[in-house]
């Protein structure tokens, strides 16, 4: 599974326009965002759609998502939103 390039990454816009109100975490390069100095959020592309991994603080694996869908994507903005504060 590959990073996700540029026109899957302008397919997330509206959700990287949220993601990037979030004050806790900074986007490095566009759709990479860090927690403190550790990498948090990145994204993915696939035959099979687009996913987001996530790594809570306290973890040293990440977390895989599909964020195909508005409620998959919500739903990675209130896990992000919870991990965050």
């Amino acid at each position: 599974m590959k990073h996700a390039g540029p026109t899957a990454l302008d397919a997330l816009e509206p959700l990287l326009l949220r993601l990037r109100g979030i004050s806790e975490i900074r986007e490095k390069t566009r759709g990479v965002f860090y927690l403190k100095s550790r990498a948090f959020l990145h994204f993915h592309e696939d035959p099979t759609g687009l996913y987001a991994d996530i790594r809570p603080p306290e973890a040293n694996d990440f977390v895989r998502l599909k964020v195909d869908a508005d409620e998959q994507r919500d739903d990675l903005l209130a896990r992000v939103q919870e991990t965050v504060r």
